[in-house]
C-alpha cells in the first residue's frame, strides 16, 4: 500500500489510514484525517523533510512520519 512518502511532487492522494498508533494523534491534530486529500508540495534538497498540503494547510513532516500515512488505491 502506498504512503505519503511515495508521492511525487505535485501528486495527490486520499488518506486511507494512519499506521502508527503513537504518531496518529499528532497527525490527526494536524488535519491528517482519513478521507482527506493530501498533496506533496516539496522536498528538502536531501529529500527529508517534505511539505504536504492537507485541508489548505502546509505541514512539514519527516519521511518516517510520512510513511505512516497510508493512501487509498
Amino acid at each position: 500500500m502506498r504512503s505519503v512518502r511515495d508521492l511525487k511532487i505535485g501528486e495527490s492522494g486520499i488518506i486511507a489510514s494512519l499506521l502508527d498508533p503513537e504518531m496518529s494523534l499528532k497527525l490527526l491534530e494536524m488535519g491528517c484525517i482519513p478521507g482527506e486529500k493530501v498533496k506533496l508540495n516539496s522536498r528538502a534538497p536531501l529529500g527529508d523533510p517534505i511539505t504536504i498540503i492537507v485541508n489548505d494547510y502546509t505541514l512539514s513532516l519527516r519521511l518516517d512520519e510520512a510513511a505512516t500515512i497510508l493512501l487509498k488505491g
